[in-house]
């Protein structure tokens, strides 16, 4: 698929970040969009950006729980009822972080949830979109995983098994459908995208998809979990963190979570680029940002040392996942 203008493409996740760069950058090239999101706010943000773009392209939007299989179906039949029943492009792109710690009881429904978005989420997508896929002359599928999906850590202080679980399921699925699809619709496509550290909003978020307050507004007792979180990882901030005050604390999660978004190596409009290229090419993987190039070569070379304390030393001091690591809700 050379080019996009004249095709209908779905983006989920599509009210910031990556997916509304990939909704700003189709509707630029003459695609048609249906978008949704769980935050209805965001989404209208991103048709008025694409209004601007590009006033004579089809943009709806919808309001979608990738993570319900229901509201899934739901919103395919909204994107059918709007663009007819053949889809070109389908972005499993939304995706959210938390639930770090399965072996934490009280992790579970954050746990769950992380893992039904960022897995449930492509999976129900595919099976909503496959026959629209299918009915296309020409279709691709592009599934986001992460770096996250070949390495299962955010350093050793840090336990995160829900996000890696889930990009992992979505790596394997992605590359399983390659076989799957060339036997069985050879006409459809699909890549399986692993970003590294992308300038996004998903540190914050997710919080809100997760139904927790934003970090200025968390209650004594968010703080209480925080404080506790920090003082058992056995990083350096378990012992600046004893010193900080709770209003201390929060200021600290809120210029965290803004510093994940705009000191990333990789802005969220280079990110979307380098798939909409990657999908052009026809690859199936693609990595996206110089990051996560490096860190597949390093697992890749040496996965026996991946989880170990040495490992993460030399990823930081070569200047990668300097500000990944430690970012990601506990």
């Amino acid at each position: 698929m050379d080019s996009f203008e004249g095709k209908i493409a779905v983006v989920t996740g599509g009210g910031t970040g990556m997916g509304r760069e990939l909704c700003l950058q189709l509707v630029k090239e003459g695609c048609n969009v249906a978008t949704c999101d769980v935050l209805m706010e965001n989404l209208e943000e991103t048709k008025t950006l694409c209004q601007k773009v590009n006033p004579d392209i089809l943009v709806t939007l919808h309001q979608c729980d990738v993570s319900s299989e229901e509201a899934m179906n739901h919103f395919r039949d909204e994107v059918i009822a709007a663009h007819g029943d053949k889809i070109n492009l389908l972005f499993n792109n939304a995706g959210i972080g938390g639930g770090g710690s399965f072996m934490n009881p009280e992790d579970r429904a954050d746990w769950e949830r992380t893992f039904n978005v960022c897995w449930y989420g492509v999976y129900y997508g595919c099976r909503a979109f496959i026959e629209s896929l299918v009915n296309a002359d020409e279709s691709h599928i592009v599934n986001t995983s992460s770096i996250n999906g070949f390495w299962a850590s955010l350093g050793p202080n840090t336990p995160h098994t829900a996000y890696c679980s889930a990009k992992f399921a979505v790596k394997g699925f992605s590359e399983a459908l390659v076989t799957d699809l060339r036997l069985n619709a050879p006409h459809v496509g699909v890549s399986v995208v692993m970003p590294g550290h992308i300038g996004t909003s998903i540190a914050i978020n997710s919080g809100k998809v997760l139904g927790r307050p934003a970090a200025l507004d968390m209650s004594e007792e968010d703080i209480k979990d925080i404080r506790e979180g920090m003082m058992n990882s056995g990083g350096e901030m378990s012992e600046v963190v004893m010193n900080l005050s709770d209003d201390q604390i929060r200021e600290f999660m809120h210029q965290r979570g803004i510093a994940f978004r705009d000191n990333a190596p990789t802005s969220a409009g280079e990110a979307a680029t380098i798939i909409l290229d990657g999908v052009k090419a026809g690859k199936w993987r693609i990595l996206v940002g110089e990051d996560a190039h490096r860190l597949d070569e390093r697992v890749r070379t040496n996965p026996e040392s991946a989880y170990e304390a040495s490992f993460i030393e030399a990823t930081r001091d070569g200047g990668d996942l300097v500000e990944l690591i430690g970012t990601t809700e506990q």
